[in-house]
């Protein structure tokens, strides 16, 4: 278990990520752009004090539309400037950091008559919604401290194929630990034997759509184990 201090420190970061992100689920408009909302995660962050990201130079990775599919890099993102308009997903995720300490939280806004729906009523982003919670649900429900990387990459991709989607992450992977260095983050990816509680945090953010879909649904958080060994979220 991570201490009371590295857990303060991380939840901090992370509660801005959390908080920009309840902001922009009450502004979000059909005339935004991947740009424009980019543009505001990144000032809103700043203005809460972090204006860093450990995630090369992308703090705020947006992506819109048919795009929402897309499994890139932040090393090669650059944002769209399509206009959302009335009908559309949008995922949006946020990496900010502070003092080495990362936050990591990404969220999906479902528009409809060009705002953003808590409960969507088109049966594709309603289903979608739905899907991506109860996995997150199930998640927490089953892992255990002693349960590897593997095991969990092996668990989530079965769940999403037999739902009807399909995993967007070019390898399949369904998360990573917190670490102080890109390179260092151990990944929810197959043959990694590492127990999950060998890490301080890990995430859980499987990226995916229905099967021949054209909407890629995406949730994120940061979880760890506490001191009976139970899953907490960050």
């Amino acid at each position: 278990m991570p201490s009371s201090t590295l857990i303060d420190e991380h939840r901090e970061v992370q509660n801005a990520a959390k908080a920009v992100l309840t902001s922009l689920a009450a502004t979000i408009s059909e005339a935004d752009t991947e740009e424009s909302i980019a543009e505001f995660c990144i000032h809103a962050l700043r203005d809460l004090g972090f204006p860093d990201t450990w995630y090369y130079a992308c703090p705020a990775f947006v992506l819109s539309g048919a795009r929402s599919c897309l499994s890139i890099s932040g090393r090669e993102y650059v944002p769209g400037r399509e206009i959302i308009g009335q009908f559309n997903l949008v995922t949006v995720d946020l990496s900010p950091t502070r003092n080495g300490h990362w936050g990591d939280c990404a969220r999906s806004f479902y528009i409809e008559n060009g705002c953003n729906q808590t409960d969507p009523t088109s049966p594709e982003l309603r289903d979608g919604k739905n899907f991506i919670a109860s996995l997150h649900e199930e998640m927490k429900r089953t892992v255990y401290p002693e349960m590897s990387f593997h095991e969990l990459f092996e668990w989530t991709n079965h769940r999403i194929k037999v739902a009807g989607f399909e995993n967007l992450d070019f390898l399949g992977n369904v998360g990573h630990s917190i670490a102080t260095r890109r390179e260092d983050r151990q990944y929810v990816a197959a043959n990694n034997g590492r127990r999950l509680s060998d890490v301080p945090f890990f995430t859980f953010e499987p990226n995916v759509c229905m099967v021949a879909g054209r909407w890629g649904f995406k949730h994120e958080n940061i979880f760890f184990f506490d001191e009976a060994g139970q899953l907490t979220e960050l």
